[in-house]
């Protein structure tokens, strides 16, 4: 039995409670279409990164007019580098552009990819609670490509019937149409092109105590087999865009993006060069989704003079994370590597996880944990509500995707945010629940960033495992994943 049987079977509880209402949303104790929950991270780092009097709301049916933009040069699995900018209309129509570079600061655009088509917001999904589900049609899509040396880069990409057929009269500055609705979509696969994000759409609103606000719009995950990406359903999100007329200020690329067009692409300043230092207490800027119904929150404590971690994930069945499920603790230590040769500025690592401790939060993963046969997962039939037990004993837990002790190959970059606090940004979990085991497998692209708590104390409580890190965050098929 693996972890994706459990997060499977905690969708199913959800589910069992579905009204045939297309836009009831599935979170048992809220009332109305709008959630809305404080946004704080956890306990006692929450006054240092937000705002007092922040709320957040999420409207069921999202409300998606307007222009939406990136924030920051985005890295998608491959790795890929890319800005988008999406503007959504009260007809449903909708055009994207899409502005992809040669390198991680999105310094050097290579092409732009203008699209156009029609959205249809059809339900609240019961699988990815707090989201509603769509369908697209496009009815346009054409490429600018911004030098030669781009264009040869693309063609050696693609078969060479299709070369023919969308590069060959592709000239410099120019649009030329890759599809439309009379044509095939078969070139457009070849390129990795696809738009099955939209397939998941979820909006947030930052009400400030000051009257201002933001507005997030998160869209479905890419996955990270470039094979699979195409027909990928998602269940998770990708890094979220902003309104261009509510968004976080001062934004820079903001505006840059906004202002972009298909010929003339956003050229990014260069940010300032962020050494990478572990040191301190780091936690997640809010309540994250993954694929494969996961919710949760990260707090990690690193201990470089040591090279010793510790982590917290905690599991929720919602996206607010306010219905918590279970609390993963792990601690091990890690190996810094040498700079990435696939992404500019990133740090590559190894990390082992050599102990974790689980705590049931509710009677149901409780009653789950007891089903597990007697030396698989802790202390069988033992399992009970609030009481943690050490899974050291028995390698781990299968159920939980757990395996003990663990490797794996990881990649870590740190930024700094508009007020310059440090984020650090770890590697992204596989989609379809596997581990970056072995090198190969090493991810090229970042999961949500945390934000240094406290200073850059270490934590506390990190001699005595009471802290933060291991990646379980996908607790999935294979094994368990280090501080991200």
């Amino acid at each position: 039995m693996t972890a994706r049987f459990f997060f499977s079977a905690a969708a199913a509880v959800i589910v069992a409670g579905a009204s045939s209402k297309l836009w009831e949303v599935p979170t048992g104790h809220f009332t109305s279409s709008s959630n809305q929950t404080e946004n704080v991270p956890l306990e006692r780092c929450q006054n240092q990164w937000t705002e007092d009097g922040v709320k957040v709301t999420a409207d069921i049916p999202p409300k998606l007019d307007g222009t939406w933009v990136s924030t920051r040069c985005e890295v998608r699995p491959g790795p890929e580098f890319l800005t988008r900018s999406y503007t959504f209309h009260s007809n449903r129509h909708f055009q994207a552009l899409q502005h992809y570079y040669t390198e991680s600061s999105c310094e050097d655009p290579a092409y732009s990819l203008m699209i156009r088509g029609k959205i249809r917001l059809l339900q609240a999904s019961w699988i990815t609670r707090g989201a509603s589900e769509a369908e697209h049609h496009l009815s346009r899509v054409g490429i600018v490509v911004h030098s030669m040396a781009a264009k040869q880069r693309l063609a050696s990409r693609l078969p060479p019937a299709c070369v023919s057929l969308s590069l060959n009269e592709a000239v410099p500055g120019k649009l030329h149409e890759l599809y439309n609705t009379r044509a095939g979509r078969a070139c457009l696969a070849a390129m990795g092109f696809s738009v099955t994000e939209m397939g998941l759409v979820r909006v947030e609103t930052q009400h400030h105590s000051h009257g201002g606000k933001v507005q997030e719009l998160f869209l479905g995950d890419i996955h990270t087999d470039w094979a699979q990406r195409t027909q990928h359903r998602p269940s998770g999100y990708q890094q979220p865009l902003q309104n261009a007329m509510h968004h976080i200020h001062p934004c820079p690329v903001c505006a840059l993006v906004y202002r972009s067009s298909e010929q003339r692409p956003p050229v990014l300043p260069r940010g300032p060069a962020v050494p990478l230092s572990l040191t301190g207490h780091w936690v997640s800027l809010r309540c994250e989704t993954r694929p494969n119904v996961l919710f949760l929150t990260r707090d990690f404590t690193f201990n470089p003079s040591q090279h010793a971690w510790e982590g917290i994930y905690r599991h929720y069945l919602d996206s607010a994370c306010s219905q918590p499920t279970f609390t993963l603790r792990a601690w091990g230590h890690y190996a810094q590597g040498n700079p990435s040769s696939k992404l500019s500025g990133a740090t590559e690592f190894v990390f082992k996880v050599t102990q974790v401790r689980v705590t049931a939060i509710d009677k149901s993963t409780a009653k789950l944990l007891n089903s597990t046969r007697p030396g698989k997962c802790g202390r069988a039939g033992d399992w009970s509500v609030g009481v943690e037990q050490d899974l050291t004993a028995t390698n781990g837990c299968p159920m939980l995707g757990i395996k003990l002790p663990h490797k794996e190959y990881e990649l870590f970059k740190m930024e700094l945010d508009h007020r310059k606090r440090p984020l650090l940004f770890t590697g992204e979990r596989p989609t379809d629940g596997s581990s970056p085991d072995r090198p190969l497998r090493r991810p090229t692209s970042f999961q949500a960033p945390m934000v240094l708590c406290n200073g850059g104390e270490t934590h506390p409580s990190f001699s005595t495992f009471n802290s933060r890190q291991l990646q379980l965050a996908r607790m999935e098929d294979t094994g368990l994943y280090p501080p991200y």
